[in-house]
């Protein structure tokens, strides 16, 4: 569904990440790991034509997407939820979802208004209060919520528990694995790997801007030095 071939990117003259290749399938929940600063939100950037490549190719469903705008990406069938949520914050809970409701691609059971309340109470219960007065972890409810009205073929998903309570995060990875049972494609960047392994088909570990391992997530648990060595852990 993804695939990103020799990618290197960068701000400015500084290049952060230099021949980086990773593939997502469909169907398939795909991790990006790596300690803070190794070129995990850069290369979510680069997906999302936030941060135009310098080198190297990224197609989705077949088709080149590298150098378009970002709506233009997003209207493929890519749905973001960013790293720290980025509400609309003067914007209610119900504003904020039917902001991005779209269903292009005539999903047949798409995402509405119930089907992710549904999923996350919490936000049926703030509906009509604005973004910016909801908790951290109801936030990130509404942004991982707010993608999903999208209706998207492939969901990234760029620190989608960081800062959070424990019982949020564990409502935030019950939500993912319902998602994954669904057949949803997920691109995830996450610093639990004990709950990325449960959850995960393959991970890539990024190292100053380059893929330095990859594999399954069985391979992962199995090989404690590599959380020693790229994790920090």
């Amino acid at each position: 569904m993804l695939q990103v071939s020799g990618l290197s990117s960068g701000y400015g003259g500084s290049e952060v990440l230099f021949d980086l290749s990773f593939d997502v399938g469909a169907g398939e929940v795909v991790t990006l790991l790596g300690r803070n600063g190794m070129g995990k939100t850069t290369t979510i950037s680069s997906v999302m034509g936030i941060v135009r490549p310098s080198a190297g190719t990224i197609s989705f469903n077949g088709e080149p997407v590298a150098g378009l705008p970002s709506y233009r990406i997003a209207q493929r069938g890519i749905g973001l939820v960013p790293e720290g949520r980025q509400v609309f914050p003067n914007l209610t809970v119900r504003e904020n979802l039917v902001a991005t409701w779209a269903n292009r691609r005539a999903t047949p059971h798409p995402w509405t208004l119930e089907r992710v309340l549904a999923m996350f109470p919490r936000l049926g219960e703030r509906f009509d209060h604005p973004g910016a007065l909801l908790s951290g972890g109801e936030q990130q409810m509404l942004v991982i919520g707010r993608a999903l009205m999208t209706n998207p073929l492939l969901l990234i998903l760029d620190e989608a528990t960081e800062g959070l309570a424990p019982l949020v995060r564990a409502e935030i990875w019950s939500c993912l694995g319902r998602l994954k049972a669904e057949g949803q494609s997920i691109l995830l960047v996450d610093k639990n790997v004990q709950a990325l392994t449960r959850i995960a088909d393959r991970h890539f570990i990024l190292e100053k801007g380059r893929v330095v391992w990859s594999g399954s997530s069985d391979a992962l648990a199995a090989d404690s030095s590599l959380s020693h060595r790229y994790l920090g852990i």
